[in-house]
């Protein structure tokens, strides 16, 4: 099973969402948006931009 993204509104109304891995792990959370298409095109940039991130040793 590949990872998914769930949204959902909080508790003061603002759309957010995470990514879980496969096993259920949240992996990445969001900032709050205030429309669901903000939260929508915030998923996409995700997809879009995460495979080509740059990784960074602390």
């Amino acid at each position: 099973m590949a990872g998914k993204f769930e949204l959902w509104v909080d508790k003061a109304g603002q759309y957010r969402f995470n990514l879980k891995a496969s096993n259920g792990q949240v992996i990445a959370t969001s900032e709050g948006y205030s429309s669901k298409a903000s939260a929508l095109n915030g998923i996409e940039s995700v997809k879009a931009n995460a495979s080509t991130a740059e990784t960074v040793e602390l």
